[in-house]
Formats: C-alpha cells, sequence, structure tokens
C-alpha cells in the first residue's frame, strides 16, 4: 500500500511540471487564542515522512496562533491537473540546526528581510521599511548573515491527508488517509 507521503510527492512533482505553478504554495489555516481562525498562504519549503517544513517570523499572528494551538492544517490546490490535497496535523517548531541550515540556503537580500520586517506590525510607511533594509544591510556588509531570533521553521505532523482529483459530473475521487499508530488507514470517500 502506498504511504500519503509518497503519494504527496508524486502529486508534487506532477504539478511541478505545471506552467506557472508553484508547488510549495500552499494554504495555511490556523485558530488564534480567542478561537478565531485566519488562513493565509505560506510555501513548504519541504517535506518528509516526519511532516511539512516552512519558515516564518514567531512573532507573526500565525506563529502566535500555532502557540495557542498547535492543530493546523493547509491545502493545496493545482488546478492544472484538477488536484487538491487537505492536510490535518499539528505544528511543532524545528530544532534550532535545522532553522540555521535552511536560513543559511535563503538568498542574501531575503536573509536581510528576515532582520528587517517586523511582520504583520503596522507600517507608517514603505520608507521605513526601507531604512530597516539599509540598517540591516549596512551591518552584515562583508559577512554571513545570521538567523534573526525571531525567525525559525514549524513541521507540520500530519494525521490526516485527504487527496482529491475532480472527475466528470462532479463524481470527484476521494482518498482519506488518517494515522493509525504508525501507519495509515485509507478511505475513499463519497464526492
Amino acid at each position: 500500500m502506498i504511504d500519503p507521503i509518497s503519494k504527496y510527492r508524486d502529486w508534487y512533482n506532477d504539478a511541478a511540471l505545471g506552467p506557472g505553478v508553484d508547488p510549495k504554495a500552499v494554504c495555511l489555516s490556523t485558530v488564534d487564542a480567542s478561537g478565531r481562525p485566519s488562513s493565509r498562504m505560506v510555501l513548504i519549503q519541504y517535506f518528509d515522512e516526519r511532516g511539512f517544513v516552512f519558515f516564518t517570523n514567531l512573532e507573526s499572528p500565525k506563529a502566535l496562533a500555532i502557540t495557542a494551538h498547535p492543530a493546523v492544517s493547509f491545502c493545496v490546490h493545482w488546478p492544472h491537473m484538477e488536484r487538491q490535497i487537505r492536510v490535518e496535523g499539528f505544528a511543532a517548531l524545528v530544532p534550532p540546526a535545522e532553522a540555521d541550515a535552511y536560513f543559511a540556503t535563503r538568498p542574501r537580500e531575503s536573509q536581510i528581510g528576515a532582520w528587517s520586517s517586523k511582520q504583520s506590525q503596522p507600517l507608517g510607511a514603505r520608507r521605513d521599511l526601507e531604512a530597516r533594509v539599509d540598517e540591516f544591510t549596512r551591518r552584515y556588509e562583508g559577512q554571513p548573515v545570521p538567523r534573526p531570533p525571531s525567525w525559525s521553521g514549524y513541521r507540520i505532523i500530519p494525521d490526516r491527508l485527504e487527496f482529491w482529483t475532480g472527475r466528470p459530473g462532479r463524481l470527484h475521487d476521494r482518498e482519506l488517509f488518517a494515522r493509525e499508530g504508525t501507519s495509515w488507514r485509507t478511505t475513499l470517500l463519497f464526492p
């Protein structure tokens, strides 16, 4: 029996062949401390049998929501293939060494951006952000840019994955994988 991470990888690789498609882009949903849901696009930078990893500012609304309620979900839709995958699970911080290693692979301008942006905080004027970019560009001129303490990654450890394939007459295929201990139970669902 195929495991859901292998199936995700196969569909991801197929999606990557589509024109103008970023197969990393997913819509992540969280619930904050007051119970208010919120969704936004993030990039799943990599995934394996341990889960799906994205990176963010730890002072962002999504990180604060994950701290309050680590149960999260994401959905990816690849319309050119008529495929969608919904993933549910729990988010946990990646180890600092893993965050450091990924941060070191980012383009320098993205590294400077991580220091410069107070993600989702009010911004008086664009020039305020540009001044911060200039400040951190000068600070790290001629040297590697270290990972900011307020920037890291989360691994979404899945316990449910649903694979949807569009079919004529809205008679879609739906296959649900639900974790049971160390294995996965597979169930077909009505469209």
